[in-house]
């Protein structure tokens, strides 16, 4: 069966430790693998300023989702305006990926169920339901859920389906 390609496919620019990434990502989602490697050479040289045999880009799927990680160089750095955000089916779930996620982050960057990674990417490790919270009928309830959010770090499920309850 051939694979489906997305028409929209993340770049995520780093300045040296694109491969690094990548590996820690595919090491941490499941049906996750590198696809392909490029290094650069000697064309565009002055531009570029890589050594030639170094890694240039990774194409990796995340989760069967297509991404590439680019060395490009200290010219652009991540920033929390732009985050790949996690849905979770269980409190497992989201435990695992903000451990993970989490090791060698900043930790004053952890709020709500954002953190930012060792490397600066933006995550948000979020319960599946949390938008049916968010866009039900019940406006108090969605209130109290997101009160209860505001004043966590990772999530906890329970936590804020009581406080979704009235409980």
């Amino acid at each position: 069966m051939a694979r489906i390609v997305s028409r929209i496919q993340p770049c995520l620019w780093f300045d040296t430790q694109a491969e690094e990434a990548a590996r820690f990502y595919v090491s941490v989602f499941p049906h996750s693998r590198i696809l392909s490697v490029t290094h650069y050479g000697e064309a565009g040289k002055e531009e570029h300023g890589k050594p030639a045999g170094s890694v240039m880009t990774l194409s990796f799927t995340l989760d069967g989702q297509d991404m590439l990680a680019l060395n490009g160089g200290p010219h652009f750095s991540f920033t929390p305006a732009v985050s790949l955000m996690i849905h979770c089916d269980s409190q497992a779930e989201i435990d695992h990926y903000w451990d993970a996620l989490t090791a060698g982050g900043d930790p004053a960057a952890q709020q709500c169920g954002w953190l930012t990674d060792r490397f600066g990417l933006s995550w948000q490790v979020t319960p599946r339901d949390w938008e049916q919270m968010m866009n039900s009928p019940d406006h108090a309830a969605s209130q109290r859920a997101m009160q209860a959010l505001m004043k966590m770090k990772k999530l906890d499920i329970a936590a804020l389906q009581a406080a979704y309850d009235g409980r």
